[in-house]
């Protein structure tokens, strides 16, 4: 891995710039835990039976970000990015997938949400959950999606040490 540019929250932020600052640390974490890999690295499988890799990680991250932001505050009918179903396990099979493919799916999912973050009037925006089939607000959606990446990112920890053994950060 390269240096660590991540920045990080403010000590004394809103709670919205705290979240946004949390999300984007663990969006760069994943990144970070995924550079200086070709694509058969990061492909690598932890271990039978399991398919998951730092690839798929990538992949699974472009669905949560799909289905947390985009299907929940813009488009409910959206298509999920790697199934028809909304199969998030999907997402973990990267076996024909590339590095190109994964981060420009996945960067572009980011931006979306990003861009349906900056441009709700607060937190308290509801959005329409269509698999709770409820309303949810965009603090709640904002904290889901970090959970899933302070877990994931755990994941991607080992991943990366059963690469090349990397660890740390």
């Amino acid at each position: 891995m390269t240096t660590d540019t991540r920045v990080g929250p403010p000590h004394f932020g809103t709670e919205r710039e705290t979240l946004r600052a949390f999300l984007d640390y663990h969006r760069e974490t994943l990144a970070m835990k995924c550079e200086g890999l070709t694509d058969e690295e990061l492909r690598k499988q932890s271990m039978a039976p399991s398919t998951l890799s730092l690839l798929g990680l990538v992949r699974h991250m472009a669905e949560v970000e799909r289905a947390w932001f985009r299907r929940v505050f813009e488009d409910h009918d959206a298509p999920m990015v790697w199934s028809d179903e909304i199969d998030f396990q999907a997402a973990y099979d990267a076996s024909t997938s590339t590095r190109a493919e994964a981060f420009t799916a996945w960067r572009a999912e980011v931006e979306t949400s990003r861009r349906i973050e900056r441009e709700a009037a607060s937190l308290d925006v509801a959005g329409h959950q269509p698999r709770w089939g409820e309303d949810v607000s965009l603090r709640m959606v904002m904290v889901h999606v970090l959970l899933e990446y302070g877990r994931h990112n755990g994941h991607a920890d080992f991943l990366r040490e059963g690469v090349d053994g990397t660890v740390g950060a």
